[in-house]
């Protein structure tokens, strides 16, 4: 009982995460900030979920006593998702963005871009 309530907070926490990454996405002027709310937010979102799957597989484990579940496969397969999810949402953004300034797109308000002089 107690591990279902948990499993349910981290799927709220995990899916407010992802609306914010939408909302993000939808309301900020330029690429960089989209990139960083689309990034940001669904990495920690999908965090949240992938836990609230474990958490889940562990309930079930304890209440069958059945290690050797489907659950244990989806498992697995979450955290390696999660694994692949760490890894490729920094880096694809950072490559988009390095991408976008290569190209001359400017951010929507006045910053300073300390990468100016390496374009030459």
């Amino acid at each position: 009982m107690a591990l279902d309530i948990i499993t349910y907070i981290l799927i709220a926490i995990g899916c407010f995460f992802n609306i914010l990454a939408v909302v993000g996405l939808l309301r900020f002027p330029d690429v960089y900030t989209r990139l960083h709310a689309g990034t940001k937010c669904t990495t920690f979102g999908s965090i949240f979920l992938i836990l609230a799957v474990v958490i889940q597989s562990i309930n079930v484990w304890v209440t069958e006593g059945i290690i050797s579940s489907p659950q244990s496969v989806l498992t697995i397969h979450a955290l390696i998702a999660l694994v692949a999810i760490l890894l490729t949402n920094p880096t694809s953004a950072h490559a988009m963005s390095r991408a976008a300034h290569r190209s001359g797109v400017k951010p929507a308000k006045a910053v300073t871009d300390d990468l100016e002089k390496e374009k030459t």
